[in-house]
């Protein structure tokens, strides 16, 4: 049997894993690829394998960068089934027709381009129609149940990611012996609201270990709440705006539960607080279609995490851009998180020059971003043709990541009861990657590349 690393290898995007046993080949994962120029070109390249070959895709959460290629698998010829949670199979209804959308509009622009430059013009890497398609080939897995596959069983455990998401037991038979392979997914922090801490596995003979923050804390965890209050006192004190990109599925709903635990508290200015994201909203529906996945803190303390007084919900694209012409402070929440698209890019535009408004980051942003650059402390800003100056406050909470960070990596690597005969640490920027395999040292640890195959 062998693994070969399709992505997230190296780099933080584009999770996609294919295992070559005797009698099949079956994916984990198949994620778009995100950031710079440079990296989103690998979504257009041929697959590192034939998808008409590929039996099974087992997915492990339906974020972008783990899902967002399984439309353009079924385009190549996939004519398997993708299997994964029942929220995460919702999510992903709502993910990848929004994914298709933004590869027609981007193709629409590119071919404008193209068409002045005398060049052919290019087909999106795959529209609405495939991403639907894509759905009919999903199946509904459940956490901690065994599902035979031919010569491969695997079982889903909870990763505390996001809501649905999956660490994912993998066991090969091959030749009288059996093989155990565990892919961590993303892991996400423990003692976080709303969903359960990441669970803890008993043994593996080779685990693939994500490391998005393998050299990084989350130094402001217990205090991140008030940290969110004090950014949003600071912007209104000056008559601003607080704008926040944030990623629609789990890091908007952790916002929202935030606020509200703010607001019940009595200590939240009465400012309103917009959710400007059409697929956050969508998102925000299916968390409360499935609370059977929620944590006791969420399920007892609120009879509505998502609900609560000067929050609204603007939907259509009028509604947005009146928020422009807003006069008061106020908070306004949009994607997309690394402010690559989406409503955010607009606020950004008309704001950014302004020294009242604060933009505060509250995920990853990946190299290459706007997001990155800004961070990174950018005195102007590229975007829509113009160039602007930054003269906003530039702001980022660590805390509200969805990933684990080091020391939690860790907590869940040595939680096996026997060591593994490898760690291969994925997902990650290639010194986030190398600096987890300095701190695993007791462990056999390898870093593998894009295109890299190993023999297990």
């Amino acid at each position: 049997m062998k693994i070969t690393f399709c992505g997230a290898a190296g780099i933080v995007t584009g999770s996609c894993y294919l295992i070559e046993t005797g009698k099949q080949k079956i994916l984990v994962d198949c994620g778009m690829f995100q950031g710079p120029k440079e990296i989103t070109r690998l979504n257009y390249k041929p697959f590192l394998f034939n998808p008409k070959e590929i039996s099974h895709v087992f997915l492990t959460h339906a974020h972008i960068d783990h899902s967002g290629l399984i439309p353009k698998l079924v385009k190549k010829g996939f004519r398997g089934k993708v299997h994964t949670t029942s929220a995460t199979k919702d999510l992903c209804s709502i993910m990848l027709e929004d994914s298709a959308y933004i590869q027609e509009k981007d193709t629409e622009h590119e071919n404008r381009r193209r068409k002045k430059k005398g060049l052919a013009p290019r087909e999106p890497l795959y529209d609405q129609k495939d991403a639907k398609k894509a759905m009919s080939h999903f199946r509904k897995i459940r956490y901690d149940e065994e599902v035979k596959f031919g010569d491969i069983k695997v079982r889903y455990r909870d990763a505390g990611h996001i809501i649905g998401s999956a660490i994912i037991e993998m066991f090969i038979h091959e030749d009288g012996k059996e093989t155990k392979i565990v892919f961590s997914g993303d892991l996400g922090q423990w003692d976080v609201p709303i969903i359960k801490d990441p669970t803890m596995i008993d043994d593996a003979d080779y685990i693939l270990l994500e490391s998005t923050y393998g050299d990084r804390l989350h130094k402001e965890r217990g205090i991140r709440d008030n940290i969110l209050l004090e950014y949003a006192k600071k912007t209104f004190n000056k008559g601003g705006k607080l704008l926040i990109p944030s990623f629609a599925i789990e890091r908007t709903q952790e916002l929202l539960y935030a606020f509200n635990k703010l607001i019940k508290e009595g200590t939240f200015p009465e400012e309103k607080i917009f959710l400007d994201s059409p697929l956050a909203i969508k998102a925000t529906q299916i968390f409360k279609r499935h609370k059977d996945y929620f944590d006791k803190e969420a399920l007892t303390d609120y009879k509505d995490p998502f609900s609560f007084p000067n929050l609204e919900y603007t939907l259509k694209t009028r509604e947005s851009k009146n928020l422009n012409g807003y006069k008061k402070p106020c908070v306004i929440i949009a994607g997309s998180g690394m402010c690559t698209g989406g409503r955010i890019r607009h606020h950004i535009k008309h704001h950014i020059e302004d020294p009242k408004t604060t933009l505060l980051f509250v995920g990853y942003q990946a190299k290459g971003t706007l997001g990155r650059i800004l961070l990174e402390g950018a005195k102007k800003a590229k975007m829509m043709g113009k160039v602007l100056d930054v003269n906003a406050e530039i702001g980022k909470i660590n805390a509200f990541s969805a990933h684990a960070d080091y020391k939690e990596l860790i907590k869940w690597a040595k939680g096996f009861n026997k060591k593994p005969k490898k760690i291969f640490i994925v997902h990650g920027e290639e010194k986030s990657s190398i600096a987890l395999r300095s701190k695993l040292k007791t462990f056999n640890c390898h870093v593998p590349q894009i295109g890299e195959t190993v023999e297990l």
